[in-house]
């Protein structure tokens, strides 16, 4: 039976350029590649993130489109894309979601795993 599937595979980068620890602001790029692995075409119609710091202060984003496209996946298409956040500690995390939905109207939900928001040279 044919199902729809979007893999999520994300990369962080610190931005030193937004980042003012003296004001409590550390931020931090993120990109994210969007691939159809399933068989059937679908449309990421929508986004729902959560951020977190790690005082446990927590971010809820959700809207339409991610940086202003809804992108439509044929199976083996992929689509990347980059945005930012900010959190008010120097380590935290995000997770999040898309919905989607198949040229036959069925809704499904992509998934984004949990990953870190943190320099990686301050982790050592």
């Amino acid at each position: 039976m044919s199902s729809p599937h979007f893999k999520c595979t994300v990369q962080v980068q610190p931005l030193a350029e937004q980042t003012d620890a003296e004001q409590g602001r550390w931020a931090y790029s993120y990109t994210i590649t969007i691939a159809n692995d399933g068989d059937l075409a679908g449309q990421l119609i929508g986004r729902e993130w959560e951020i977190l710091d790690s005082q446990g202060h927590r971010q809820q984003v959700r809207g339409l489109a991610v940086v202003g496209h809804q992108p439509f996946l044929q199976p083996g298409e992929q689509f990347q894309y980059s945005s930012w956040a900010t959190i008010a500690t120097p380590q935290g995390s995000m997770k999040g979601r898309y919905l989607c939905v198949t040229e036959a109207a069925e809704v499904f939900w992509a998934d984004v795993p949990e990953f870190l928001l943190a320099d990686s040279a301050s982790l050592h």
